[in-house]
């Protein structure tokens, strides 16, 4: 059985660093600023880029998106999306 959204997005908190959430609920910015630096996706951290910026870099980072154009990206990553990042992540470990 392939894990549920959730269990995804736990999956790929603990492989960046983040802890674990026990209710359904999107990346903060945060986490998606982790991810974006497990990806490769270069961010400013003094101030973090939106949230669909950031979605739109980690996907361009894995190959998921030709360009990181945050008009793609503006709502929570999709189950497929999330897989890709979790698989991306495993990849880079």
């Amino acid at each position: 059985m392939s894990p549920t959204v959730d269990e995804l997005r736990n999956e790929i908190r603990t492989a960046v660093g983040r802890f674990e959430r026990p209710e359904s609920t999107a990346f903060t910015k945060e986490s998606l600023a982790a991810i974006c630096g497990a990806v490769g996706y270069d961010i400013h951290t003094d101030r973090l880029p939106s949230k669909p910026q950031m979605r739109a870099g980690i996907l361009s980072a894995i190959g998921e998106l030709e360009t990181d154009d945050p008009e793609q990206t503006q709502t929570a990553f999709r189950k497929a999306q999330l897989e890709a990042v979790a698989a991306a992540l495993v990849e880079s470990s």
